[in-house]
């Protein structure tokens, strides 16, 4: 047996790399993460307050830009390129229906997880809604910073304990239930 590996009545514990450890668990990271988290953050936010100024979004044409980037999906899964048919079948059957309803959701979602990730409060939950519509964007077949930010996300995600050290997260969390500890 592996000289680092303990055993612990019948559990393996497999000891954690020291970068990952260093990266996930370690508050002198949060300063790398604070810098993804700003970048980050401002891009949605600029992304959706644009969506929430603009009529074709949440405006007297609510509905309009969804339909029309929906459409523009399906004309895609039609020529079988770049989105799949489970896919288009639920952007056809649920969101070109309910577009309105959509618009408004993507556009004051993207200004919550902008808020979220500048301010450092629950970075890892908006990260990963941030990261869900990026995955969203990406099954409907555009590509643009969409690979970027959606693995910066996914990191941000798995540095939860730490990327919100710098933020609202330090204080709030502690709160939750989920405290930090000095080694």
């Amino acid at each position: 047996m592996n000289s680092n590996l303990k055993v612990s009545e019948h559990k393996i514990v497999v000891p954690e790399n020291p970068v990952s450890k260093f990266l996930f668990n370690d508050t002198r990271s949060a300063i790398i993460w604070l810098v993804i988290r700003l970048y980050l953050g401002y891009t949605w936010l600029m992304a959706g307050w644009h969506k929430v100024t603009s009529p074709a979004w949440t405006g007297e044409n609510a509905g309009a830009a969804v339909s029309g980037f929906i459409n523009g999906a399906l004309a895609k899964a039609t020529e079988g390129k770049d989105v799949t048919g489970w896919y288009a079948a639920f952007l056809e059957n649920v969101a070109l229906p309910n577009a309105k309803l959509f618009s408004f959701l993507v556009a004051y979602g993207e200004v919550l997880v902008g808020l979220g990730l500048i301010v450092g409060l629950f970075t890892g939950i908006a990260a990963f809604f941030g990261s869900f519509m990026n995955v969203a964007f990406l099954f409907a077949g555009t590509l643009s910073s969409n690979p970027l930010l959606f693995i910066l996300a996914t990191w941000l995600v798995l540095a939860w304990k730490t990327a919100g050290w710098y933020g609202l997260d330090r204080w709030a969390l502690p709160l939750l239930g989920t405290p930090w500890k000095r080694e």
